[in-house]
């Protein structure tokens, strides 16, 4: 038997091949189950199946309709943390999102990215940090290996593509800094979400 560029496959590469293969469509069959989980109208229903696919979500902490996994069980979501309707959430490696963060609507949050100077167009996987009282606008995107520091604000539209200071607004493609956050003594929470959104 042989792979898809044509190299001769021993008994335990098909062995190997096969399983990754199996595991792969069973991966993509949760997702999609996710995927309808994410339109049913209640978080305490959508949080549940969320935790049960290997999502650690804080106390108080929802997740919006209509969002999009790659892989649940990388995710981790602190406490009192709201994430907004649409949102992509990439779990193919470590996503760390911390208490008190709000995220807007339709944010895409990647952490792995095709090498496109690769012969063989292979991924390349790094984390993604976003630490507490961060507030991420709508239709931000953000690329792997990224950290979001403390108190940090990332304006509308923006695509972030390297680290940001703490409490630092930015903004733009790619984000730069535009200003920052005044107020250092972060204290609030943001409250209930609504129950049906």
């Amino acid at each position: 038997m042989k792979d898809k560029a044509g190299k001769e496959l021993s008994f335990s590469e098909v062995i190997i091949k096969t399983i990754h293969r199996i595991s792969s469509v069973i991966l993509e069959f949760e997702v999609f189950l996710l995927h309808i989980v994410g339109h049913v109208p209640s978080h305490h229903i959508r949080r549940f199946f969320y935790r049960v696919s290997g999502i650690k979500i804080g106390n108080g902490s929802a997740i919006h309709m209509g969002a999009r996994f790659y892989d649940p069980r990388h995710i981790s979501i602190g406490k009192d943390s709201i994430i907004g309707e649409g949102i992509v959430l990439d779990g193919r490696e470590k996503l760390t999102i911390g208490n008190h963060v709000d995220i807007a609507s339709e944010v895409m949050i990647y952490n792995c990215q095709h090498d496109i100077q690769s012969f063989d167009f292979q991924p390349i996987c790094e984390p993604v940090v976003i630490e507490d009282y961060v507030f991420v606008g709508p239709r931000v995107i953000i690329l792997p290996g990224v950290t979001i520091k403390k108190g940090s604000v990332v304006a509308a539209g923006a695509v972030v593509t390297n680290d940001i200071e703490e409490y630092s607004l930015v903004g733009g493609i790619p984000a730069k800094v535009i200003g920052e956050r005044k107020n250092r003594d972060l204290h609030y929470t943001l409250g209930r979400a609504a129950w049906f959104r």
